[in-house]
């Protein structure tokens, strides 16, 4: 159990880490939020491979690491669209 919550926790920070460098452009996101998204993608992704049957194949399983990595390019896609407008104040004041 905790093998696989590391496992999650590191496979899903490069998963996000190689999202955010395939997606063009600055993205204004924090390091947690690619964790996040990492993560996120990297379980989705893993349940649909299981799913189309290509999550346990002989050596690397390729087919399941490029659908996580497909999530995880539309999760930071999302992410940046969602969060382009916010701007952080100071004083956490309202306009």
């Amino acid at each position: 159990m905790i093998g696989a919550i590391v496992s999650a926790i590191v496979i899903g920070a490069i998963i996000g880490a190689l999202a955010r460098l395939l997606v063009p452009g600055r993205q204004n996101m924090s390091i947690w939020l690619t964790l996040i998204v990492g993560i996120v993608a990297a379980l989705i992704g893993t349940l649909i491979a299981q799913g189309v049957g290509v999550a346990d194949t002989k050596g690397i399983d390729w087919w399941e690491h490029l659908i996580q990595l497909a999530l995880a390019v539309i999760g930071v896609l999302l992410v940046t669209k969602f969060t382009a407008g916010r701007t952080h104040r100071p004083g956490g004041t309202a306009p």
